[in-house]
This record gives structure tokens, sequence and C-alpha cells, in this order.
């Protein structure tokens, strides 16, 4: 796993698929951050919805790095286990969004003005983490191995992320946003960003398992 891991970042580095959605995410910090003395849920938010469409377009752009012939390749070379492939993938999206992570806690700080807690900091992981993984959820399940035609993967990764996000009430993305932009304290918000983190896992391990079903059977 690790070799296939390495494997993917050096790939994903000398094709360099990963500015695009670098500079979306530096792009959208740097305006939906903007400077202010207020509570840093609202903040952390916005870093989170960077995180979010960023991860998406990332796991896209790893997931069709091989062309079929690659791919197959690759499989052959992983043991002939297309499931070791795809998780290497994951794994791979997984870590980059940690690095974008960190700076989606720290950037806010660096502009603003705000008074910091370690609530603060927790609830802007879990607010992070839940975004990163639902964005690399869509990414897994809009990409080249299940849609053919990169038209309508793009087309069904839009309608995902938008409904993600503007979708009254659904949970985890739109309703964690809703709550951060709602309450001031960190603290209150803790036990519902854990719970939101635990949906976009179960989100993860579902569209993995649908995507993973779907190229088993074109293969």
């Amino acid at each position: 796993m690790i070799a296939l891991i390495r494997y993917t970042f050096a790939t994903v580095v000398l094709t360099q698929r990963y500015l695009a959605p670098l500079l979306l995410f530096m792009g959208l910090m740097g305006v939906l951050t903007v400077n202010g003395s207020g509570p840093l849920p609202p903040a952390y938010a916005s870093s989170a919805g960077a995180l979010f469409v960023c991860s998406t377009w990332l796991t896209v752009a790893l997931m069709s790095l091989d062309d079929p012939a690659q791919r197959a390749i690759v499989v052959v070379t992983s043991g002939g286990r297309p499931l070791k492939v795809l998780l290497a993938a994951i794994g791979t999206a997984l870590l980059s969004c940690l690095v974008l992570m960190v700076f989606g806690l720290l950037f806010p700080l660096w502009l603003g003005s705000h008074t910091v807690t370690a609530a603060d900091l927790l609830l802007g992981v879990e607010a992070q983490l839940t975004c990163a993984l639902v964005g690399v959820a869509i990414g897994v399940l809009c990409s080249r191995p299940v849609f053919k035609r990169q038209g309508y993967a793009l087309v069904a990764a839009l309608a995902l992320v938008m409904a993600a996000l503007f979708a009254k009430g659904m949970p985890p993305v739109n309703r964690l946003f809703t709550l951060m932009a709602t309450e001031s304290d960190a603290a209150e918000l803790l036990a519902s960003a854990g719970g939101m983190l635990l949906v976009s896992a179960l989100v993860l391990a579902v569209f993995t398992a649908i995507a993973q079903f779907v190229a088993g059977r074109r293969e």
C-alpha cells in the first residue's frame, strides 16, 4: 500500500495535476476568509468549504492519472487487487488534505484577530476532516473508472457538490455549515460536528464500495 501511495504521489507531482485544485483552494481561502475579529466557527466553515471543493477536484484528478491500459498494469503489479489501487488513491487524497488542513487552520488566525481556544481548533479539525472525507467520496464516485465519459462525470460531480453545499439541512456538509454559522461557541458544536464526521466517513465507505463495484463490473 505504501508503495502504491508513493507511486500515486510521484505521478501526480510529475503530471502537475495537483496545481489546479491547489490554486482553487488558495483562491477560495483568500476570498472566503476575510479580515475579522469575530468567533472562529464561521471562519473555519469557510476554510472547510474551500477544502471540500478542492478535495473533490483533487480526487478526480488522482483517480484519472492512468489510462485504462496503464491502470491494468498497476493493478497487476499490485497483485491483481483493484481495490488496493483504489484505496491507495484515496489514501493519497486524504494525506494531501491533511496538509491543506493545517493551512486552513492557521490562515484565518494569521489573517484576522481572533480569540483562539482548544475547542475552536478541534472544531476546525472536525469540520475540515468532514468536508475532506465527503469531497474525496464524491471524487471517487465521479472518477474515470466509474464514468467512461468525462462530461458525465463533471456534471455528476457538480450536482453532488451543489447538493452537499446547498441542500438545506442535508448532513453532513450543509448541516455542519448551518450549525457553525448560527452558533459562535465552538464547545457547543463539538458533539454535533463529531456526528457529522462519522456520517462523512460512512459516505466515503459507501461511495468507495459503489465505485469499486461499478469499476469491477466494467473491468
